[in-house]
Parts: C-alpha cells; sequence; structure tokens
C-alpha cells in the first residue's frame, strides 16, 4: 500500500467493499466486455457475418483484463474505448474484426453506466430496508414512554420516543419508495448510434429498419432491460442521472435529520449513539462522549447533497446531442455518491441498532415542563368543579409567569404546582394527579403501532431477509 498520494477517504475509511466493487474497474470493463459480446450475439442472430467460434473467444476473455495493456494503448490513442477494443482483441484475435461493429463509445460507456447505476441502486435500497427495520424495532421497544415534544426547538406537547423514531422512519419510508420509482423506471440506451439516429446499424443491415429496431430490444434484453429509452442523443439523456442523485440526495437529507436529532436529544443526556468500551471522545476531554458516528452522518450527508449541483449543472449544458464536458464531472460525481450514501446508510443502521435510551433523564427533563403543559387539564378540572374559567384561566396565567420567572431567572426548580395548591381557587383539586405524563401523548403509542404494521411490516415482507448488514469501517 501506497502512503505518498492521496487516497479517496470514501474508499479506505467509509463505504462497504460492496459498493467499492460495484464502481471498481474490474467491474466496469468487465461489464464493457459483456456487452460487445451482447451486440456481437445479436447481430448474429439477425443475420450479421459473426461466427459461434468469435463469439465463444469473446465469452472467454470477459474478466482476464490486462490493464497495463489497455494504459499503455490509451497513452497512445488517446482515445478509452478504443484502448480496451484493442486490448479485448489482443487476446481475441479470430473476434477482434467485429468487436464493437457499428456502435459509438456510448453503446459500452452509457448502458454501463445504466447497469452500475441500477445495481448500486438496488444495493442502497437493500441498506434503506434495514434502517427502517431497526427504527421500527426501536420505536416498537419505547412506542409509550413519554417525552418532552418540541416545536420551534422549544418545549411543546409531549410525545413519545418511539412516535419520534417513526417520524425518522418515514422519512426513510418515503425515499424508498422514491428509490422504488426510479429503479423501475430505468431503461437501457441500448443501439442508439453515434447521435442517437442509428445510422451506423441502419447500414450494415443494408436498411432493414425493422432489424434495427429489432437488434436495439435484443441486446437490451440481453443486458437486463426490457425497455429502452425512447430516444437518445449519442448518450442517454442526463436527467436520469440527476433524477437519480436527487433521490440520493433525500436520503441524505433524511439521515441528516435523524443525526442531527441524535445530537441534540444526547445533548439533553436522553438518547445516546452507541459508546465502545474503548473508545476515545476526546484527546484533551477524557470524560466526552461526542456523538461523533451522528456527526459523520451529517458530515457525509452534506457531501451528497452538495453533488445535486453537480448533475443539475450537467443536464443543463448538455449542447445538442451531447457535448462531453458530462465525461469528468460524472466520473467522480456517479460512483462517490454512491459510496457516500452507503457509508451514510451503514453508520445509520449502526446508530439505530445501539441506542441508548435514559428514561430517568427523559422523565426529569418531561417533569420540569409538565406543569405548565398540564395546565388545560388543571384548568376544564377546576371549571367542572363550579370555578369561573376566565377568574381561572387569569391565576393560572399569573402562576405561570411567575413560576417560569424563578426558574429563568433565579435556576430554581419549576414550583407551578406549589403555587397553585396554595391558591384557594384550586382547593379539593388533585394536581397531582394531572402529572401523569402518558395521558398528554394522544395516541402517540397507538400510532407507533398502526405505523409498524400498516407500513413497516408490509417492507419487511415484500424484501425479507434482503437488508444488508452494517459494519463501521472506522
Amino acid at each position: 500500500m501506497s502512503y505518498d498520494q492521496y487516497e479517496n477517504p470514501l474508499i479506505t475509511r467509509y463505504a462497504s467493499k460492496e459498493m467499492s466493487q460495484l464502481w471498481g474497474s474490474q467491474r466496469k470493463f468487465s461489464t464493457w466486455r459483456k456487452l460487445w459480446i451482447a451486440l456481437a450475439e445479436a447481430e448474429q442472430e439477425l443475420g450479421l457475418p459473426i461466427t459461434d467460434a468469435q463469439i465463444a473467444e469473446l465469452k472467454a476473455h470477459v474478466d482476464d483484463i490486462d490493464f497495463d495493456a489497455a494504459r499503455a494503448h490509451e497513452k497512445r490513442l488517446r482515445h478509452d474505448v478504443m484502448a480496451h477494443v484493442h486490448t479485448y482483441g489482443d487476446v481475441c484475435p479470430n473476434a477482434k474484426a467485429i468487436i464493437h461493429l457499428g456502435a459509438t463509445s456510448c453503446y459500452v460507456t452509457d448502458n454501463t453506466d445504466l447497469i452500475l447505476l441500477r445495481d448500486a441502486m438496488e444495493l442502497v435500497r437493500g441498506r434503506l430496508v434495514g434502517v427502517i427495520d431497526s427504527l421500527a424495532q426501536f420505536a416498537q421497544q419505547y412506542r409509550d414512554l413519554p417525552c418532552l415534544g418540541f416545536t420551534h426547538l422549544q418545549p411543546a406537547q409531549p410525545t413519545t420516543v418511539g412516535k419520534r423514531a417513526c417520524l425518522w422512519a418515514y422519512d426513510l419510508v418515503l425515499d424508498l419508495e422514491d428509490l422504488e420509482h426510479r429503479i423501475s423506471l430505468l431503461k437501457a440506451r441500448s443501439t442508439k448510434g453515434t447521435t442517437g439516429t442509428q445510422a451506423s446499424f441502419l447500414k450494415l443491415f443494408d436498411g432493414d429498419h425493422a432489424k434495427v429496431r429489432r437488434l436495439e430490444q435484443l441486446v437490451a434484453e440481453k443486458i437486463g432491460f426490457s425497455e429502452r429509452y425512447a430516444v437518445t442523443g449519442q448518450t442517454y439523456s442526463r436527467k436520469v442521472d440527476a433524477q437519480i442523485v436527487d433521490t440520493l440526495s433525500g436520503i441524505a437529507q433524511s439521515s441528516h435529520k435523524t443525526a442531527t436529532d441524535l445530537r441534540l436529544l444526547a445533548n439533553r443526556k436522553e438518547v445516546e449513539e452507541p459508546f465502545e468500551k474503548e473508545q476515545i471522545g476526546s484527546s484533551a476531554m477524557a470524560y466526552k462522549r461526542n456523538p461523533m458516528r451522528s456527526e459523520r452522518i451529517c458530515s457525509l450527508a452534506r457531501f451528497v447533497m452538495s453533488l445535486q449541483s453537480s448533475t443539475a449543472n450537467t443536464l443543463a449544458t448538455q449542447w445538442m446531442e451531447r457535448t462531453l464536458d458530462d465525461s469528468a464531472n460524472r466520473r467522480l460525481v456517479l460512483p462517490q455518491v454512491f459510496l457516500a450514501i452507503d457509508a451514510v446508510l451503514i453508520l445509520y443502521q449502526n446508530v439505530t441498532t445501539g441506542l441508548v435510551v435514559y428514561p430517568q433523564v427523559i422523565a426529569k427533563n418531561l417533569g420540569e415542563e409538565l406543569p405548565f403543559m398540564a395546565t388545560e387539564d388543571i384548568l376544564m378540572t377546576a371549571v367542572a368543579a363550579g370555578g369561573d374559567r376566565q377568574d381561572l384561566h387569569e391565576h393560572i396565567r399569573q402562576h405561570s409567569q411567575d413560576a417560569a420567572a424563578v426558574v429563568k431567572n433565579e435556576g430554581k426548580p419549576n414550583d407551578l404546582l406549589d403555587r397553585l395548591a396554595g391558591d384557594s381557587a384550586f382547593a379539593g383539586i388533585d394536581l397531582h394527579a394531572a402529572m401523569d405524563a402518558r395521558q398528554f401523548v394522544g395516541r402517540a403509542p397507538e400510532q407507533v403501532d398502526e405505523f409498524i404494521s400498516e407500513i413497516v411490516d408490509p417492507i419487511r415482507a415484500k424484501y425479507g431477509d434482503s437488508a444488508l448488514d452494517a459494519e463501521v469501517n472506522v
């Protein structure tokens, strides 16, 4: 291993081996060769003079790629596709003459990208399902544990820990629906020709339009697609890339939101991400338990979201039938956006399968605010006992402001209940009965049950064991 050159941390630190290999050179160029075989087979089936021996020779050398030879050819030719045509031809001398017959470079580059995009999205889908499942398990466990709710990051009506986890999970469910949609819409570019007109293939088949159309469908099926894009220029529309990256950005947005919530909850000492026995939180402050995995989720998610602009601008600047200024950008963006979202979901599943909840702290934090939230019920109970609603409201308002002032100005506990207990207007009212937090969470526990049975369980049934394990590298 060399240590004197930059290495991509998405490969060395964050993403999985599966995703790294998917976007690796071996997978890419072996797929090019499979595409040349699919083209040769389809052309043979439609009557071109390609022999079984030539196809057999091509099939015998799909994976034994001489990358040094390809590099030498490219240095000489300054063309990556032709470099690999010659490299393939070097080991397939009998088939060399029919490799890439009638095709343009984008036949192999674009169709390969579409295959890799499909496989990468399916891998991401497996990770999404895994996180949704782990969040649902967590939600079920804490379905009825009351906690302080927040709006505007200010104390609000209580919810439950489990219901809050359902909010996180549902964002991912919506992302899963979007991802499934993108997978279902993905098509092959197949054999569209140099500017998308199929002129070269029409020449090969002596003007037989039916054979050219059949060739396009045959090749698409051979490479795993039932449909082809209706029209293309030299490339498939870069709108497809933009739509896919938008979907991955959506997953990143959801993940960032949850990780941020967990960081805030860690600050309140209510919920923490897993912390290993020998893990160090700070090199200086030995007591620290920093939420480093949640922070890393946010960091990587931010990177994914930033890549939306690249695919959008690439689409916007594809002049006429195409320009090559998409190439270098896509070489960077497409692999890295998948590597990064892969890493985000690995971290997300790791965190959510090991969350640590502190019920006593949650109860303490909720208890400090609960007297204010209980005042409406106290008001209604006092009115039912014969009190004047407007008069009682004014008593509660004054006591609440005085209690809040003590909390804020003197740092003392919330003494609102004591103030109300000492007020004759509330004599005979069981104030402490109003402090049962469970009566303020509404249908939160039932919503957890319904969400799991109606939304999560069908996902579990559909995908079964397709969820992937999540191992954090660093």
